[in-house]
């Protein structure tokens, strides 16, 4: 059994995770931190029955401090949070760091489509579409996914358009511009369920991984 911590627990993410590890017979929910609750991750952590990962979908500002709360005990910390700097993790030690901008696993194979794609294809634009409460702009799954076709394609740069609209939940497309062609490669995330396999994915599989930090799930598809 893998004990969990949530942070942000008390948002549509979060609580989504929450109801992820309840109906999971391998993960246990032991603990909650939201400032709605008045209940921080090192109260959490420190209240919790031997914890082993966090799971942190809150915001910019506090990922990168919960992630170093979480190592400075040994746990081991999933990343939902988009936003800040990454480099930053490269400081981290104590325990494993898996940061995702997206845990869809549509959406991690759209990445890696449109990655093969600009291989081929050098012209090319991204659309991300969001819910209005998002924010960061681009999301992290715009950045990664234009980073990562800039250097497959040679450095052709990828623009990024962002829309953030009430109604959407996280969209994004990219559009292949050749002679006399197009390519259109798109990913939509009708509900938040469709991230939790993804989560618990990460959950699982965090405390083996062979170097920290990790972005992205691609490495943590092989073999599912």
């Amino acid at each position: 059994m893998i004990n969990v911590v949530v942070a942000g627990s008390e948002g549509k993410m979060g609580a989504e995770v929450c109801r992820a590890i309840d109906a999971a017979s391998d993960v246990q929910l032991v603990g909650r931190a939201d400032p709605t609750l008045g209940v921080s991750l090192s109260n959490a952590l420190d209240s919790a029955e031997s914890p082993q990962v966090v799971v942190d979908f809150t915001v910019p500002e506090a990922a990168l401090d919960n992630i170093r709360i979480a190592s400075s005990r040994g746990v081991h910390s999933v990343v939902g949070t988009t936003g800040f700097d990454l480099d930053e993790l490269e400081t981290i030690t104590g325990a494993n760091v898996i940061v995702a901008p997206n845990f869809a696993l549509g959406a991690i194979l759209m990445m890696r489509f449109a990655e093969q794609a600009a291989g081929v294809i050098g012209s090319a634009e991204i659309i991300e579409l969001h819910h209005d409460k998002k924010l960061d702009r681009p999301s992290g799954t715009a950045r990664l996914t234009a980073e990562r076709m800039q250097a497959a394609s040679g450095g052709a740069e990828v623009p990024v358009h962002s829309v953030r609209l009430p109604g959407l939940v996280a969209h994004q497309e990219v559009i292949f511009g050749s002679l006399g062609e197009t390519l259109t490669i798109r990913h939509d995330s009708i509900d938040r369920t469709c991230f939790m396999p993804g989560v618990l994915l990460a959950v699982r599989r965090i405390a083996n991984l062979e170097s920290s930090p990790l972005i992205g799930l691609d490495s943590l598809l092989e073999g599912i």
